[in-house]
């Protein structure tokens, strides 16, 4: 396939423009391969994407192609936790996919590989990919290396517990200090079972990244080699015009969702695939979080990575990576791979020498961590539209938990107050006005919960929020309360001192008061509106619900 630039006299004034870039006349007539490449210095986990994308780059080349590198924005969660930053995570995820698209519909790409890797930079290229319906293939920065202090691993989540733990006077300044320059050894995105590391393992289960994708180390050469590969495919798929919409169909987000439960992966994954199915076209019916209990409840959780374990990313790459666990699944009877792959061929094909290679990092089907699935969705009067939660990473005896509010309508508040030894064993605390239009932004609550961890109350309280967490978060955290506080829902009107009651393995989540209170306090009710600017003002005015997946209209 030739690009629109190569013939005719009417496409002149653009190839001269190419050969102000240098151009030959052979290249201007191979397929152009846009290399989206979300590099920078100030993330982690893409410090080095400048070299992947290089790599990549000579894969294209190799198989024929024409690569261009051109950017893509991207915002590190964990530097931004905390503070206002936060406020851009998610809603940087709908300028990733516009600017993609911008980028590569302005220039008439043939293909694009995708190289991304931190938390809203993957979803964003995913939902760009399904917009644009051109031959795509992803590969991701791969993982940080777990941090080592004092005979135990760790990663960013540890940190943000040991600040808890430090605040409440369990540690040293000391020993927290030797945490902070100890628990992030290298590049890459942060160790455990995250959000970044989720979405780029979930990306091989959509069949979107070669084996790999999700697990290799950023620091490992094997990276590098996966880049070049990747960049050979995507010629493969240019040629046999296989598309994205091709292979993210809804049995394949079907499959993405059976191992998203099987991994235990973040609770933001939800929020990802609704967003990326939206953006293929597919109804409520085919993709939805109504149907995603019925997925955890045939799925067993089979691995348990951190923060809601004690091994890490890379421990999974030994263990045989994401094929092995999609080989556990498919000899169980969980997915249908049949589905086609940016390989080019089934998924079924394209796993079949894989094998599981550490059964205490994958665990048999018949021996998993748990009969049912990582993800729980909960529902009730509280949470009529659904709320998500983590439930591998919850104490079992938070499983099932009732206590009194303690309520805040911002992320700082709440932290004071756990900082300041205000919440107690018992308590659940609810953090509102947080959410995709309340926030806006809806922030990630890491901060919270690994306070509430570090200072030794993650086996009694429990966390509510519109908001969301970070896939480093453990403990009885409920997110996505939808609708959010702002857009009129229940935990607008919790007061302090009422019973929430929590159900976990029954998918349950209620307020404890009588609808007659509920109407005397909807009457009485007035919006609480933070103060907004630029983007975030615009975010606010199109952004829809999380159950939706927070997509703008």
């Amino acid at each position: 396939m030739k690009n629109i630039f190569a013939e005719g006299s009417a496409m002149s004034p653009q190839r001269s423009l190419l050969r102000a870039l240098g151009w030959t006349d052979r290249e201007i007539e191979k397929p152009i391969v846009g290399i989206i490449c979300a590099q920078s210095e100030i993330i982690p986990g893409h410090m080095m994407l400048d070299r992947i994308a290089r790599a990549a780059a000579d894969g294209v080349l190799a198989a024929g192609g024409k690569p261009v590198i051109v950017p893509a924005i991207g915002v590190c969660d964990g530097i931004a936790m905390g503070h206002e930053g936060m406020k851009y995570s998610l809603p940087s995820r709908e300028i990733i996919a516009d600017s993609c698209e911008i980028l590569a519909r302005a220039h008439a790409f043939n293909g694009c590989v995708f190289v991304g890797n931190c938390d809203k930079i993957i979803p964003g290229m995913l939902m760009a990919a399904a917009r644009l319906n051109i031959p795509s293939a992803f590969v991701s920065g791969g993982p940080m290396l777990a941090g080592h202090v004092r005979g135990r691993k760790t990663s960013l989540s540890t940190m943000f517990e040991e600040v808890g733990a430090y605040n409440a006077d369990i540690i040293s300044k000391e020993e927290l200090d030797d945490f902070e320059c100890n628990a992030c050894p290298s590049c890459g995105s942060c160790s455990g079972m995250f959000t970044a590391n989720s979405m780029n393992c979930l990306t091989e289960a959509l069949g979107m990244a070669l084996p790999g994708n999700g697990t290799i180390p950023m620091a490992y050469s094997a990276r590098l080699a996966l880049a070049k590969n990747t960049g050979e495919a995507v010629m493969n798929l240019v040629e046999k015009n296989i598309r994205p919409r091709d292979i993210l169909t809804a049995k394949t987000f079907k499959n993405a969702e059976t191992v998203d439960m099987a991994i235990g992966a973040s609770t933001n994954t939800v929020l990802h695939l609704l967003a990326v199915a939206n953006e293929c076209g597919l109804g409520k019916e085919e993709v939805s979080i109504d149907i995603m209990n019925g997925i955890s409840e045939r799925t067993p959780n089979i691995c348990r990575l951190a923060p809601a374990g004690n091994t890490y990313i890379e421990e999974l790459n030994e263990a045989g990576g994401i094929s092995a666990v999609i080989k556990e699944l498919e000899a169980g009877g969980l997915l249908d791979t049949s589905v086609l792959t940016v390989a080019g061929c089934t998924m079924h094909e394209l796993v079949k020498n894989a094998k599981v290679r550490n059964a205490s990092v994958i665990r048999p089907l018949e021996d998993p961590y748990s009969a049912t699935g990582g993800l729980a969705v909960l529902k009730g009067n509280l949470a009529a539209e659904g709320c998500v939660v983590k439930k591998s990473a919850v104490a079992p005896e938070m499983l099932v938990h009732s206590g009194r509010a303690k309520v805040f309508d911002c992320e700082e508040d709440a932290m004071q107050a756990i900082s300041g030894g205000q919440i107690v064993a018992g308590d659940v605390v609810v953090i509102r006005y947080e959410g995709p239009k309340g926030g806006p932004g809806m922030r990630e609550m890491l901060s919270p919960t690994s306070a509430i961890v570090g200072a030794g109350l993650g086996s009694s309280v429990a966390l509510l929020t519109d908001g969301r967490f970070s896939g480093a978060t453990r403990g009885a955290a409920i997110g996505h309360v939808c609708p959010e506080a702002a857009a009129g829902g229940l935990i607008g009107l919790v007061q302090d001192g009422d019973w929430i009651d929590i159900d976990i393995p029954a998918c349950k989540i209620e307020l404890r008061i009588s609808d007659e209170e509920i109407a005397k306090r909807r009457a009485a009710w007035q919006p609480l509106v933070k103060k907004a600017d630029g983007y975030l003002a615009r975010y606010r005015r199109t952004v829809a619900s999380a159950s939706e997946g927070a997509i703008v209209r």
